[in-house]
């Protein structure tokens, strides 16, 4: 059983207790923020330009691009630039010409990534049930 809190419209699901454990202080706040870093990083394209830096370390604009896949570059500049913003992701300009522009994942960044590294665990333990669900609602509509 798990234990859900409501933080405005949303619902926050906390881990399951595991037995004699205490529950949880109630943290709106933490909640909150949570949410916010959800909002932000939970999208196709910031998921992919984190997992690129997390696996190939400092890399070029292009090669971000190269390794990302399919994104323009158009979406993938307003996606460096957000992460910079956010703290998530070092933008680094030599003073070269032509101007040499290197991205790498900052500390913050990368304990993020490892944070959401469980969630790619998880797909992989589950893969056939989810490809089965996934299978099942399809033929429903």
């Amino acid at each position: 059983m798990t234990n859900m809190k409501k933080t405005g419209k949303r619902q926050v699901v906390f881990q399951p207790l595991q037995h004699g454990d205490a529950a949880p202080q109630a943290r709106p706040e933490l909640d909150v923020l949570v949410l916010d870093v959800l909002d932000r990083v939970a999208d196709k394209w910031t998921m992919c330009v984190l997992e690129v830096l997390h696996q190939h370390g400092v890399q070029r604009f292009t090669r971000v691009g190269e390794l990302v896949g399919t994104i323009s570059q158009r979406m993938l500049t307003k996606t460096l630039r957000q992460l910079e913003a956010d703290g998530l992701v070092l933008r680094t300009v030599y003073p070269e010409v032509p101007p040499r522009v290197e991205y790498q994942l900052t500390e913050i960044g990368t304990s993020l990534c490892a944070a959401f590294c469980s969630l790619w665990v998880w797909a992989e333990e589950h893969e056939s049930t989810l490809r089965a669900l996934r299978a099942k609602q399809v033929k429903k509509s």
